[in-house]
């Protein structure tokens, strides 16, 4: 279950943070530690649904936003068709999209960029 759930990364990848959240009242939590994740060099975006907490994150942050759309949803998400397609059509800059469920991908690419 990502309800609500805000999670720093463990540093085993470098200065990341990660975001793992559903419905819009877990914002609030966001809000609360947007400093915390602006100090990150690169933050990955965990969601489902309509995929728009990237977009969100991404106006928070002057830093590269990963967008990881997960295959997690009821209603009409098509095993995560429709987050993914929300995500490649945000408006924020620095917002890249994976492919759907590729967590794996996200932690490499963010590797990455923290070695930059």
């Amino acid at each position: 279950d990502l309800t609500g759930r805000l999670t720093v990364d463990d540093g085993a990848l470098g200065d990341g943070y990660g975001v793992e959240t559903a419905p819009s009242h877990a914002a609030i939590g966001l809000l609360a530690r947007t400093e915390e994740i602006r100090a990150a060099k690169v933050v990955i975006v965990v969601a489902g649904m309509e995929g728009a907490l990237p977009s969100v994150v991404g106006g928070l942050v002057d830093k590269p936003v990963i967008a990881v759309p997960t295959s997690v949803g009821y209603g009409a998400s098509f095993s995560g068709i429709t987050a993914l397609l929300g995500m490649l059509n945000s408006c924020a800059s620095g917002v890249s999209v994976v492919n759907i469920d590729n967590g794996f991908g996200a932690g490499y690419l963010a590797n990455m960029i923290n070695g930059l």
